[in-house]
């Protein structure tokens, strides 16, 4: 008899991670479910609704793997998420806006526990994504956009390196999330009902300026908000509390609506300006990394700069020393330094870097 191929399950305790454990065991896989404490909830389980990886969100995973008859281990990566807490704040505290969800998944779940995996003897790792892998015409595999438009996270898995991507397994990528709910209630899993998790985990009032503070105390950040011209708006308790194209929470009145066009570090000011400030023809990108052959130019693509931004046509260009260049087919707004930007091909992903700088019009 063949022995069953293992793999090894991110479990967060909700819908969709659930849902991928039961499917993965009646497609016959020998399923190993792994929680990964953080340390992220110490501050009050009743403020956690909205996020994961909670005391809480642990003993429903438990409960979903009991249910299913599922192995169920919880890993403890509390330091390994500490490094996530500090570039979380010291790139808010460079001027930049961070996206500790891409590191979680290119440091954490498809670093550490695939790490883990290997030592169980897995054969792969899989997650709750709303993703696929597919094999793209150059025979290479890649990651692809989840069948449901409205929850893909593709955009967030442009890091996972191509050697991993035969290894990497994605349930639910095939289905809607109406489908993945009614799949939880009709086996009767005990979180199909459970909310979605909406906010960054160890945030969990999303007041990013209150973290960064107290991660980083001997920081002060305050300065000056000005307008293009450098006239003196007002003043700001920190430049953590803002991102590029932000108009709401400004603290200013000027009768008309103003964006942050800039974030200055050195000199902890903020500028605002009009809409079409935004509007960028580019961008440059590091620590670019391709799931498929490189490029050996100019090539056409679709680009997504934001989790909430439709992509568009676009060019990419291969850089020296890990960067690359887009250049938009129509200007973008809010290019944003410290995101990510995520290169198609159609719906497999190309690649993907951190958005280093925004190339004027």
């Amino acid at each position: 008899m063949t022995k069953p191929q293992r793999v090894v399950l991110a479990m967060s305790g909700g819908v969709d991670s659930s849902v991928a454990a039961y499917l993965l065991k009646a497609r016959g896989y020998d399923v190993v479910g792994l929680f990964m404490r953080t340390g992220a909830y110490a501050e009050g389980e009743e403020r956690r609704a909205k996020t994961c990886c909670s005391v809480a969100d642990a003993v429903d995973a438990q409960r979903v793997a009991d249910r299913l008859d599922v192995p169920f281990f919880v890993l403890d990566f509390e330091r390994e998420f500490g490094r996530i807490k500090d570039y979380f704040a010291d790139e808010y505290l460079g001027g930049r806006t961070p996206n500790p969800c891409v590191m979680c998944n290119i440091w954490l779940k498809f670093g550490r526990l695939w790490e883990y995996g290997k030592q169980v003897g897995a054969d792969f790792v899989a997650t709750g994504h709303y993703a696929r892998i597919a094999r793209a015409a150059d025979g290479s595999n890649r990651v692809a956009r989840g069948l449901d438009r409205a929850k893909d996270q593709s955009y967030v898995l442009f890091g996972l390196a191509p050697e991993l991507l035969d290894r990497v397994l994605f349930p639910i990528g095939e289905l809607a999330k109406a489908d993945v709910r009614a799949i939880a209630r009709e086996q009767n899993l005990p979180v199909h009902d459970k909310p979605e998790s909406q906010e960054i985990c160890f945030v969990p009032d999303d007041d990013y300026l209150h973290f960064v503070q107290e991660r980083r105390p001997d920081r002060d950040t305050s300065g000056t908000m000005v307008d293009e011209s450098g006239q003196v708006l007002g003043t700001h308790a920190g430049i953590e509390g803002f991102t590029i194209g932000q108009r709401r929470g400004l603290g200013i009145a000027v009768g008309a609506p103003r964006y942050v066009v800039q974030i200055e570090p050195t000199t902890r000011t903020i500028t605002v300006g009009k809409r079409e400030a935004l509007a960028k023809s580019g961008l440059e990108a590091s620590r670019f990394n391709w799931q498929g052959p490189v490029p050996d130019g100019p090539t056409p693509c679709l680009a997504q700069i934001r989790a909430q931004h439709t992509a568009v046509p676009s060019t990419v260009i291969p850089l020296a020393n890990g960067e690359a260049r887009v250049v938009f087919d129509s200007p973008q707004t809010a290019v944003t330094p410290g995101q990510v930007v995520a290169v198609y091909q159609d719906d497999l992903v190309l690649g993907g870097g951190w958005i280093e700088r925004a190339t004027p019009i």
